[in-house]
């Protein structure tokens, strides 16, 4: 922790103010999400598909606009757009607060999701310009420790407030993001991009970005660390309710609780031991192969357990999936820092924030596809009867990614030529 805070001092102001906000968007997030479908299905009393419709368009908003929200902010500005975002998401999280109608709740969703395709590429584009070439990888170290935190003390948070009220969950929430576009608006520096786009128009600088094939390559490469990543959402969440029928969800808090606590505790650490001995394209091959190790633990087999099992019994079925979502963690807390300084590497410094919209809309449609084809592989196991079987279909997925890295660094498509460019600058 000392060494954490300490890393944290010696970062320029705009560095530690995005950590913090980073840690408040993600804290505000996660003690209202996790709770709204129960809200929408109990307290409204929608029905399933209403429910479905209302969540998935906030998905399908913010993974399907990131590339807006990172061209956005290439054109006007980082600042200006995250503030934008910050205060959208005020108002969606306004809405979701007070609306009881169908078509309002689509609104307020979309709203939400659009927020976060506009002010996600421009953080960390923000950040990897402020933090600077040198220090980009331990900035994006720390920026990942923070928002792990966030994810950890949100639900907690959410949770004490719905003892009172779900409009105040909303209301708190919003007012954390209100107050970040406050913040921002008086501490954070305005942008000024040296390499800006091109001066043809917004579709001349999709055709560069696309056309950009050692990074699109990456991105295709790395989608496999994202659809294993979701897991924690997804297979480890169904393992458990049928581990321990009844208490599937307070074992996935549990999940969910080790997975934070493993990124944050870890991060900064291994970020700093992995820099120290390993070039970027091998760390970010270690990482996709620790996450494909991941899935073997369950391979191992477990079994159905109940309340009136004894301790040992419940500590053995439930060992192999806290120990994947703690090794998912830690693959994740090995890749993330690295894996953002290449897309900017990648990048040239031109366009970067367009590079991580396009990025998040490549593996934000990985994720979906990934997730469909284990939901399938799922229902085809247990119909057969070869439980192992999506837990080893994972872990060879995470194998072909870590192989499909290894090719690309060893035939130079990671390591760009030097460019030009400047860095972008910030002024007051």
């Amino acid at each position: 922790m000392k060494t954490a805070l300490a890393q944290f001092r010696s970062f320029p102001g705009p560095v530690r103010l995005l950590m913090v906000q980073q840690f408040t968007i993600n804290a505000a997030f996660y003690m209202l999400m996790p709770y709204l479908a129960t809200h929408l299905a109990h307290g409204l009393g929608l029905a399933a598909w209403a429910v479905g419709l209302v969540l998935g368009v906030r998905n399908l908003s913010q993974q399907g606009l990131f590339l807006i929200g990172g061209t956005l902010a290439d054109r006007l500005g980082y600042k200006r757009v995250m503030m934008a975002g910050c205060l959208l998401r005020t108002a969606g999280f306004v809405l979701l607060g007070v609306a009881t109608d169908l078509p309002v709740l689509i609104i307020a969703s979309a709203a939400t999701g659009f927020a976060g395709a506009l002010f996600n590429p421009a953080v960390r584009a923000y950040l990897a310009a402020s933090a600077g070439p040198e220090r980009r990888v331990e900035a994006f170290a720390l920026f990942n420790a923070f928002y792990q935190a966030g994810m950890l003390i949100g639900p907690l948070i959410g949770l004490a407030l719905l003892a009172f009220d779900f409009r105040l969950v909303c209301a708190v929430a919003a007012l954390l993001f209100l107050a970040l576009t406050l913040l921002q608006a008086r501490a954070l520096p305005e942008h000024r991009a040296t390499a800006p786009g091109n001066s043809n128009g917004v579709l001349a600088d999709w055709r560069s970005v696309i056309a950009n094939r050692p990074f699109l390559l990456f991105a295709a490469a790395m989608t496999g660390s994202y659809v294993l990543s979701f897991q924690v959402y997804l297979a480890l969440p169904l393992a458990a309710e049928q581990t321990v029928p009844g208490h599937g969800n307070d074992v996935t808090t549990a999940l969910f609780a080790v997975s934070a606590l493993v990124a944050v505790t870890a991060q900064v650490r291994l970020t700093r031991w992995a820099r120290a001995r390993w070039s970027t394209a091998r760390a970010i091959c270690y990482g996709l192969a620790l996450m494909a190790a991941a899935f073997l633990p369950p391979l191992t087999g477990s079994h159905v357990v109940t309340s009136a099992d004894p301790l040992r019994h419940w500590v053995e079925a439930l060992t192999p999936l806290l120990a994947t979502a703690a090794l998912i963690a830690l693959a994740t807390a090995l890749l993330y820092p690295f894996e953002m300084d290449t897309v900017v590497a990648l990048s040239g410094n031109r366009l970067v924030a367009t590079h991580y919209g396009l990025y998040n809309t490549i593996t934000g449609i990985g994720i979906t596809l990934g997730n469909l084809a284990t939901g399938a592989v799922w229902d085809t196991a247990r119909t057969a009867g070869h439980p192992r079987l999506p837990w080893l279909a994972l872990a060879v997925t995470g194998a072909a990614c870590t192989g499909a890295l290894a090719l690309l660094a060893r035939s130079g498509k990671l390591t760009p030529s030097p460019r030009p460019a400047k860095e972008p600058e910030l002024v007051a």
